[in-house]
């Protein structure tokens, strides 16, 4: 373990923290990779709009994602983002490949964000027992960013199915 930096957490909780900020770093991470991957492959009505918006959405799930790293570091711990990690980790289903449609891929990264946003309320929860609040209330500012983001790009849905 590294040096904690003013935490003030007793090492079991710290621990149990980083390995909580790990499991959701792991998601965040696949959750971005996920928009990149709509962002470059839909087509069809309402493209433009989409694509522009997964650009402001890719910014700050990224900086979620570093919120959570720099958060692990502070607990002493080391975050880790890998390829490998996020492909073993990741509780998210794989991003489906082979689909152009606004509309698929609108649906298909909504859902992901969905469980994304449910997995962190949990998180928010167990550091909130854990007597950790500024974990808690990392999670809580990153659930209200994805909830947001999961409406914005949802709401395309209705827009380009009605064409």
């Amino acid at each position: 373990m590294r040096e904690r930096y003013a935490s003030g957490l007793d090492d079991k909780t710290a621990n149990k923290m980083i390995e909580l900020l790990n499991a959701n770093l792991a998601n965040v991470i696949d959750l971005t990779l996920a928009g990149k991957q709509c962002h470059w492959n839909l087509q069809g009505a309402g493209f433009i709009g989409v694509h522009q918006l997964l650009d402001e959405t890719t910014v700050r799930i990224l900086e979620i994602s570093d919120n959570i790293a720099e958060r692990v570091v502070i607990l002493g711990g080391e975050p880790n983002g890998l390829a490998a990690r996020v492909a073993k980790d990741s509780i998210l289903a794989p991003y489906p490949t082979g689909i152009t449609s606004v509309v698929d891929h609108v649906q298909a990264l909504t859902e992901r964000y969905k469980v994304v946003a449910e997995t962190l309320r949990e998180a928010i929860k167990l550091a909130g027992k854990a007597g950790d609040e500024d974990t808690a209330d990392l999670f809580t500012e990153a659930s209200r960013i994805i909830d947001k983001d999961a409406w914005f790009i949802g709401a395309n849905v209705a827009v380009t199915s009605k064409k």
